[in-house]
């Protein structure tokens, strides 16, 4: 087994996914727990329809696929803030509305052009062997930004997120908060989508944050133990997926499900315990 982990870390591409897939499920997590908490977790899987719909868009126009999907992502993630907050239209409808409608563009441009090509399919439903040299540039700066951010603006991150009117009243700019993470988020989602998936990258914000909720209860302990998870689920995906030659994006959200199902049995036997000593 050791002589199989060892033999996987010699390949360059494993190494690139690693290092890619580790500092984006890190800051994932980071940022999911108070996604989650929000109730806005599902940001993700509409932010990674828009970035498929854009990339779609930038490979039938022979541009460079992140030069285009980063804007416009980031864009994205900006309008559903602005949707969600400032009319009548809430969170998982703006979501729904934005999302289908750039997966349904994007979509109609590759079938309309050149087809489903291996550079779509790679961004649709992820490749191990897609990630370049440049996003582990990308990953190690996009890392070294959401962690810096986090425990500078620590506080007030927690006051937005489980109380934004009280936050507001104290003089808390929220709306910039908010701004912020929505606008990092877009960032790990387009650097993910070639690992994970637009299918599936989404699963990396909201499986850590709900599997860490099932025990821990403390904001600090379940986005400690999220970025935990995130990490082990993401190395244990990539092994399994070498191994057993399984896509690697199900294979990370199949140990991330499993996780989940050991905590929530862990909750399960906490709560007998604590009912027995009660009686």
């Amino acid at each position: 087994m050791l002589e199989s982990l060892i033999s996987i870390l010699s390949y360059p591409f494993i190494q690139r996914a690693l290092i890619v897939g580790l500092l984006v499920s890190a800051a994932a997590a980071l940022l999911g727990v108070s996604l989650v908490l929000k109730r806005f977790a599902m940001i993700g899987d509409g932010l990674s329809h828009v970035g498929f719909g854009s990339l779609a868009i930038a490979t039938a126009l022979n541009a460079t696929p992140l030069a285009v999907a980063l804007p416009v992502v980031m864009l994205a993630a900006i309008a559903l803030l602005r949707l969600s907050s400032a009319s009548k239209i809430k969170g998982d409808a703006a979501i729904a509305l934005i999302s289908t409608g750039a997966l349904a563009i994007g979509v109609t441009v590759v079938s309309a052009t050149s087809g489903m090509n291996i550079d779509v399919t790679n961004y649709l439903f992820g490749s191990i062997l897609a990630v370049s040299q440049s996003d582990v540039i990308l990953s190690i700066v996009l890392a070294v930004v959401v962690l810096t951010l986090f425990v500078l603006f620590y506080n007030r991150i927690f006051a937005i997120t489980f109380d934004e009117n009280f936050a507001r009243a104290t003089g808390s700019r929220t709306g910039w908060l908010n701004t912020l993470i929505a606008l990092l988020t877009a960032l790990i989602i387009v650097l993910g989508m070639r690992l994970m998936g637009a299918l599936l990258i989404s699963s990396l914000i909201i499986f850590p944050a709900l599997t860490a909720m099932r025990v821990l209860k403390t904001f600090r302990s379940v986005t400690i133990c999220s970025i935990c998870i995130a990490i082990i689920c993401f190395i244990s995906g990539i092994v399994v997926s070498y191994l057993l030659s399984l896509p690697t994006g199900s294979t990370i959200v199949l140990c991330n499900i499993a996780a989940f199902a050991i905590f929530w049995l862990v909750r399960l036997l906490l709560n007998q315990q604590s009912f027995k000593r009660s009686r």
